[in-house]
């Protein structure tokens, strides 16, 4: 699994037209899967987001959790994370997880993460297409790959 975290001050969903969802500050978090990831993936990432210290306290310094903020998030998912463009200008999405593996473990990245932040998360729809705006804080965007973890 990989995904772009950018910490944001507002963000939101629409699809046809409609708001689905809008959080204040918190995490954007745009998820691509990957048909070799698995529970294990879930719960690294997931454990890593809870952990992160990337919203600045009173000293200026980025140093205090989600949950410290009271933050919210919502999760997006992003097949084109996976893009190959290393021939020709087409992007190739053959490292991508097929539609039905990807959106089981898209579902249980959201439950496991709120579970584990002990919140609501707010979601797009998968395979929809989507229409996001945020407003980056900082900015701050992070990549995190659960297959570099060392």
């Amino acid at each position: 699994m990989k995904l772009v975290l950018q910490r944001v001050s507002e963000a939101s969903v629409t699809i046809d037209g409609e708001v689905k969802a809008a959080i204040d500050s918190g995490y954007l978090i745009l998820l691509g899967i990957t048909h070799e990831d698995n529970e294990t993936d879930i719960d690294w990432l997931t454990s890593k987001i809870k952990g992160l210290r990337i919203f600045t306290d009173d000293k200026g310094a980025m140093n205090l959790s989600l949950a410290e903020v009271d933050g919210q998030v919502l999760v997006i998912s992003q097949f084109t994370l996976y893009a190959s463009t290393k021939k020709g200008n087409r992007p190739s999405f053959l490292e991508a997880a097929r539609p039905d593996q990807a959106n089981t473990l898209y579902e249980l990245f959201v439950d496991t993460l709120s579970r584990k932040l002990d919140k609501n998360i707010a979601t797009g729809s998968f395979g929809a297409d989507m229409k996001v705006k945020l407003v980056n804080d900082g900015p701050v965007t992070l990549i995190i790959d659960s297959k570099k973890r060392v």
